[in-house]
């Protein structure tokens, strides 16, 4: 049990990196500061398709690490 839980948490943290690397980019550098509030304008839309369903996933696989990692320490611990 305790091997395959670690098997699935590695997978896990593979797949996490994975989702948040696929995640397209926030452009909030210095450059977009100083462009005026031009930026504000549509920051506080919530967002749509891909990366709403990359939002979710990621937030999906965090959930499952915990509870995998949580599970580990129990099982190891008895």
């Amino acid at each position: 049990m305790y091997n395959t839980l670690l098997t699935l948490l590695l997978i896990d943290s593979v797949l996490i990196v994975i989702a948040v690397l696929m995640q397209p980019a926030k452009n909030d550098n210095a450059a977009s500061a100083l462009s005026g509030g031009a930026s504000d304008l549509f920051s506080k839309q919530k967002p749509r398709g891909f990366e709403a369903f990359m939002q979710r996933v990621t937030a999906v696989l965090g959930v499952l690490f915990f509870v995998l990692a949580l599970a580990l320490v129990y099982i190891s611990s008895h």
